[in-house]
């Protein structure tokens, strides 16, 4: 491949809703430009971006990919990183993976399906992050498709910046070409994405008429001048249109909508046109970043001729194609054969060869310019997020932000001894998708696997089972119950042991009851009077009580909020030991807990829900049925609302799949551990009984 000065390079990153064609609209792009001679097929598994086992078995993406091609502009030759990226909300992270490195956005809309969620949540992404966009609309060959009526829709949904670049030509309910609304021109399609000029036929007058009227005015609001010689009836040329549009367009103020077919490739010369014409290069944009020595933050441009710097934007670890680095040169130039400081991990990396991956194939190139987007091999310490700098130019640029995982299972490996592979093997997993995480719950005896979603955690076992032969059971996991007490009584406890010599004897009498602190396990105060017990065995009493309280009489949960105090005793001066009185409490407090009225508390945590409006009512039904409490409601002035509520920790389990089909998929929640309370009657006698069942069997 080409070396590629700044100016010449396009990073465009290709959003929508899973199925809607983005991975289709990849491979028409590569046919176009040559990269192919023929059109690979989703369903056949033979497209260049999904290339793994798993996608080519589900016939969706679970992992962004680059595809770069290179085109012939009309300024000279460009070369266009295409980011495609998955359209399931359980792969949220790979999306914004790629989001961060791109400098535009390719929205796909299928026209039949129309404004999808995926579409919604596409759009709300690009204007987070600034990104410029365009619609690409797909599926123009099905006749049942209305581009109009979408249209319409994308007007209403997203108001003015919405703007047709073109309007169809159908033949005999066929789609035969478009007219060109900038050049007020008919274009036929002759071979695939080839075209020839032809007439505009009269009944796209009308639609005509009502695009090319928005533009103009859309082109007069550029500045004054325009604006005066379009209220005097000037006409604009093509030139100071495109001019303008250009602005708006590289700005993220006007959305171009353009169309095509993917599957029989038509429309992709002219969206190479647009992307050259007015998508942004890196040489006009900015990056964020932080001075590693003095924390001050700055923006620095995409120049070549810096020190060099780079980001690493993604991983990928895979069996057969091997470990990859993928990064975006912030400034300078690349080369092989180099060293480069990793900023973020104060080491020092080797660059032995320099790739640009397209797909799962790695091509080796001589530089990498600022903008551009390649890949490392066989990186020591490089994860996703660092920086790689000169060492006279320590900076940290931000990475990706990713959404945090709030679904989880417990996992255990269905064959035993084969636990260090499974660890190893989901470490390589968490390293290539970072909105997987591992945990280790030593309290209830589990490993938790979290992620985006249930699907994201099937794909996982599948992959392990796949790549790395080994299997893993998902199952739902224990909740941290604790145990308490609600009254005071007060029990005596004496352990006394003569085994023909020096025996054992403690004797205790103490008073437990509620400390009203739910944080600590336990209080200890002594109010021994007399010498009852010498001060000396003191600790051996609190401490038989701290033990006591690590695994609580009721369920063999730990213990809270209890307050121990030592009210009298006695001793014997030759057997009383520490283990005597140590042993005593312990028989004291079992004694006790249970005539304590003992209960369970369950973990709450604070529950946000952000949700389309007219679902509001749906989820806080849905809360109230999980034993929720709606604390509040409060709208973000956009369409959606955000429902605060305090919920137990066990009654989320699987609420991300119940969310997503209250919400067609629109609808995100997030939590926080709050506090632990108490747990009602049938649901603390559900969780005793299942607890001595399962200690029993332990």
């Amino acid at each position: 491949m080409n070396v590629y000065s700044t100016k010449q390079l396009r990073n465009v990153v290709l959003l929508g809703h899973g199925g809607a064609g983005k991975t289709t609209v990849a491979e028409a792009l590569a046919l176009v430009t040559g990269v192919t001679k023929r059109l690979g097929s989703v369903p056949d598994g033979t497209t260049i971006s999904d290339y793994d086992k798993e996608e080519i078995k589900r016939q969706f993406s679970i992992s962004a990919s680059v595809v770069p091609v290179e085109y012939e502009g009309e300024s000279g030759p460009i070369k266009i990183n295409v980011l495609d990226t998955p359209g399931y909300f359980d792969f949220v992270g790979e999306v914004e993976e790629a989001a961060s490195v791109a400098d535009a956005a390719i929205i796909v809309v299928n026209c039949k399906a129309g404004i999808e969620p995926g579409t919604i949540k596409a759009w709300k992404l690009c204007e987070e992050m600034k990104l410029p966009r365009l619609i690409f609309v797909t599926n123009m060959d099905d006749d049942q498709a209305s581009f109009r009526e979408l249209l319409l829709k994308l007007e209403t949904q997203f108001g003015r910046k919405i703007a047709p670049f073109q309007v169809p030509i159908r033949e005999n309910e066929k789609f035969v070409g478009f007219v060109n609304v900038v050049k007020m021109e008919g274009r036929r399609f002759t071979n695939m994405s080839e075209y020839v000029q032809c007439d505009i036929p009269e009944y796209a007058e009308k639609n005509l008429t009502i695009a090319r009227d928005a533009l103009i005015e859309a082109v007069a609001e550029t500045n004054e001048d325009y604006m005066e010689r379009y209220f005097s009836g000037d006409e604009f040329t093509t030139e100071e249109i495109q001019g303008a549009l250009r602005e708006f367009v590289s700005k993220g103020e006007m959305v171009p909508v353009i169309m095509g077919s993917g599957i029989h490739a038509q429309g992709f010369s002219y969206l190479l046109q647009v992307i050259d014409k007015y998508f942004p290069s890196p040489e006009n944009l900015q990056c964020t970043g932080v001075d590693a020595g003095t924390g001050e933050h700055f923006y620095t441009g995409y120049n070549e001729e810096s020190a060099r710097s780079a980001k690493i934007w993604k991983t990928v670890v895979d069996p057969f194609i091997g470990r990859y680095s993928l990064l975006k040169v912030v400034t300078g130039t690349l080369t092989p054969d180099t060293q480069i400081y990793n900023v973020s991990r104060d080491a020092v990396e080797k660059i032995a060869k320099l790739y640009v991956l397209r797909g799962k194939d790695a091509i080796e190139v001589k530089e990498l310019h600022a903008g551009d987007i390649g890949a490392l091999a066989k990186l020591t310490v490089t994860e996703t997020g660092d920086t790689m700098a000169s060492t006279n130019a320590r900076v940290l640029y931000d990475g990706p932000k990713l959404s945090r995982p709030y679904t989880y299972k417990a996992y255990s490996a269905k064959t035993k001894g084969d636990e260090d592979k499974i660890s190893q093997a989901l470490s390589r997993l968490t390293e290539e998708d970072p909105t997987l995480k591992v945990v280790t719950d030593t309290e209830n005896r589990q490993t938790l696997l979290y992620g985006i979603g249930d699907q994201q955690l099937d794909i996982v076992v599948s992959k392990l089972a796949e790549r790395y032969k080994v299997a893993i059971e998902l199952r739902k996991p224990k909740f941290a119950f604790r145990e308490t007490i609600r009254r005071k009584v007060t029990e005596a406890g004496r352990y006394k042991k003569q085994s023909g010599g020096h025996g054992q004897f403690g004797d205790v009498k103490m008073e437990f009851g509620p400390s009203g602190d739910l944080e600590t396990p336990y209080v200890f105060e002594e109010q021994v009077f007399g010498g009852a017990v010498p001060k000396n065995y003191f600790p051996a009493v609190e401490k038989g009580v701290a033990d006591c309280c690590l695994k609580g009489p009721l369920a063999g949960y730990p213990v809270v909020g209890l307050k121990a105090v030592l009210l009298d005793g006695s001793y014997h001066p030759v057997d009383s030991s520490e283990l005597a009185f140590k042993m005593a409490a312990n028989i004291a407090f079992k004694k006790a807990f249970m005539e304590a009225q003992p209960v369970l508390l369950e973990p709450i945590v604070s529950l946000k829900v952000n949700a389309p409006d007219q679902v509001t009512g749906d989820i806080m039904g849905d809360l109230n049925r999980r034993r929720g409490r709606v604390l509040g409601m409060d709208s973000d002035h956009n369409g959606s609302t955000v429902v605060s509520a305090d919920i137990p920790a066990s009654e989320l389990y699987g609420y991300g799949t119940e969310l997503r089909s209250m919400t067609g998929g629109l609808g995100t929640f997030e939590y926080e551990f709050s506090r632990y309370e108490q747990c009602p009657g049938d649901v603390q006698a559900k969780e005793v009984e299942a607890r001595a069942a399962e200690l029993a069997e332990d």
